[in-house]
């Protein structure tokens, strides 16, 4: 069997550049950045980070790109991280600019992105005397890290950032952090020891990011595979970080099994593909939660069985032989007990597995009665809305935007109702398209991220799919798109509420309303009543000098969406929508696939 390199492991080749006679230890920082290839650095200035951005200035080869808060520049390193799989920067200074950060630090880690967070810390005289803008950073942050450092010695600089590249792109990818004294970043580093400090390898001890699994393990999968009769595909994001969507497609033809995916594998199997159940979850389509729940084998590919698609674990695909393939062994029985648990990089175990059935000449079974009763569903109960609604559903909405896009852009979000309808009535047919925070939940995170995917896609389209309530959280950013001539496209979808909570609200607490109501409590606005829609988003719009639009008539939709579309700068195109829509299907927490609803239950 031939052994190759994959595609996110370093060679770990030392690069020799001229080196001045002596250099700063933020100018060395900065120069060990463009030796990892960063180009762009998302980057809010403060009293213990500003020799790193007098270097960034010096130094000419990074874009820096400032935000309006810290938590927009972590959230637009992710946009870039998750469209492109490499490792982005974000940097802020000490105290609160630092934990403005954690917030997205612990997003990164929850959603395996490959994020290096630097932040500025005190003068090391200062550390633990609660100094002016003082946090212990390294210390807060290693419950939602991949590893983490505190720079003390101008001559571990070099090496650290080596190490830290290194660590948050391979294997399960995640956050590291770089804190990095004052006084590090403004000594000197002469001569030899600057060589010396340069040239400084890598020295992570135990640490093997790329465990590959055994032929024996794959050979006894196989097996399984051959005898299924009630077979299926339950991939996760794993697909998409281990650059596996290709491999994955390619085991799913050989074996002719339905696939279904998590958000956080939208787009790692195409959605439009014949063995496709789309994806699966709280929210996610009655096919594919049926099909899990009946299953009797159940192949589990880079995915943790998290509580939002496992509803009652003990209910969970309770007849099903499991297998579990991660490249993290720490996720092998933590939610979910299983039969074949196999630690391994999921592109190598996916493309090996396709090696192995076509070398042992590999039958499918026949599992034709089994695919007629899944696709039945899948056809019987698509994602759907009530078509005669007088008003723009937010649904109808984000389907007119994926025809007018024929699918092509890439999708941002932030976290609620418009979160699921975006992933239900937007199609994703290839990976890195779908952007939004998942395992957290943080609400804010769509108009930055939005931003650094068009940082690193200016060639495509990408639009943030946002409700106002979550939208307002980093409305700022606005100034940054502006500023930065990043012309990102908003569709806010308005209904004055914070429309999830105020789902469950209806469901669980006979629609009292716990502090949901956006807009004025006594005149709420909507459709019906736009003179009481607020905030006014046109002119918040004006303020920042960008464009905007209101539409609520269907007639004037699809126009609206290409008018948006076609500007050739920052757009926000203000949809207002009824409040009293429902995310469907839902499953109740606590409850399992089978008590899938699949109206609300008022209608």
């Amino acid at each position: 069997m031939k052994t190759e390199t994959l595609p996110n492991t370093p060679t770990n080749v030392t690069q020799s550049p001229d080196l001045p006679a002596a250099m700063k230890g933020a100018d060395l920082l900065v120069r060990s950045l463009e030796r990892e290839g960063v180009e762009v650095i998302f980057a809010y200035p403060g009293g213990a980070s500003m020799e790193i951005h007098q270097s960034l200035v010096r130094a000419g080869n990074i874009r820096t790109i400032l935000p309006r808060f810290e938590q927009g520049c972590g959230f637009m390193a992710h946009g870039y991280a998750r469209t492109t799989g490499k490792a982005s920067v974000c940097m802020a200074t000490s105290g609160p600019g630092a934990t403005n950060l954690v917030t997205c630090i612990a997003d990164a880690q929850m959603d395996s992105v490959p994020l290096i967070a630097i932040t500025g810390q005190v003068k090391q005289e200062f550390i633990g005397k609660s100094a002016f803008q003082e946090t212990d950073v390294f210390g807060m942050t290693l419950p939602i890290v991949k590893h983490s450092y505190l720079v003390l010695d101008i001559n571990d600089v070099p090496r650290i950032v080596k190490e830290a590249f290194h660590i948050a792109t391979t294997g399960r990818p995640g956050p590291v952090v770089i804190d990095i004294a004052k006084d590090v970043q403004q000594e000197i580093l002469k001569g030899d020891a600057l060589k010396k400090a340069w040239e400084a390898e890598m020295d992570i001890p135990g640490y093997n990011p790329n465990p590959r699994a055994n032929d024996e393990e794959l050979i006894a999968i196989l097996d399984e595979c051959a005898k299924a009769d009630r077979p299926v595909i339950y991939a996760g994001g794993g697909i998409i970080t281990g650059n596996a969507h290709k491999e994955l497609l390619e085991f799913a033809e050989i074996t002719g099994f339905p696939v279904t995916t998590t958000l956080m594998g939208l787009g790692g199997f195409p959605e439009n593909h014949p063995q496709s159940l789309r994806w699966f979850g709280m929210h996610g389509c009655v096919a594919g939660n049926w099909a899990v729940c009946e299953s009797s084998l159940l192949l589990t590919f880079g995915a943790r069985f998290d509580d939002r698609i496992t509803g009652a674990i003990a209910k969970f695909a309770p007849d099903a032989t499991v297998v579990h393939i991660d490249i993290d062994k720490s996720e092998h029985h933590k939610n979910k007990v299983v039969q074949y648990p196999v630690h391994s990089d999921i592109k190598y175990a996916l493309k090996r597995l396709t090696e192995l059935a076509r070398e042992r000449g590999f039958k499918a079974p026949s599992i034709d009665p089994w695919k007629e009763k899944v696709y039945g569903w899948h056809t019987e109960h698509p994602f759907q809305y009530d078509q005669d609604c007088p008003h723009i559903q937010p649904q109808r909405a984000i389907q007119t935007l994926f025809e007018e896009t024929k699918g092509e852009a890439i999708i941002t979000t932030g976290v609620g109702q418009h979160q699921m309808w975006a992933a239900q009535f937007y199609q994703f047919h290839q990976p890195r398209s779908y952007v939004s925070s998942l395992g957290l939940g943080t609400m804010g995170f769509g108009l930055p991220a939005a931003l650094g995917c068009k940082v690193a896609h200016p060639e495509r389209q990408v639009i943030d799919i946002d409700g106002d309530g979550s939208f307002m959280m980093n409305v700022q950013e606005l100034a940054t798109a502006v500023m930065e001539k990043i012309p990102v496209k908003v569709m806010l979808l308005n209904n004055q509420h914070l429309g999830m909570v105020v789902q469950w609200e209806d469901i669980l607490y006979e629609g009292i309303r716990g502090q949901t109501v956006l807009g004025h409590p006594e005149n709420i606005g909507s459709p019906d009543n736009l003179d009481a829609l607020y905030p006014d988003w046109g002119k918040i719009c004006d303020g920042f000098g960008v464009k905007s639009r209101r539409v609520w008539k269907q007639e004037d939709l699809r126009e609206a969406v290409r008018e948006m579309l076609d500007h050739d700068g920052p757009f926000l195109l203000d949809v207002v929508v009824p409040y009293t829509e429902h995310v469907m299907p839902f499953i109740p927490a606590g409850a399992s696939a089978r008590d899938i609803l699949i109206k609300t239950p008022s209608k």
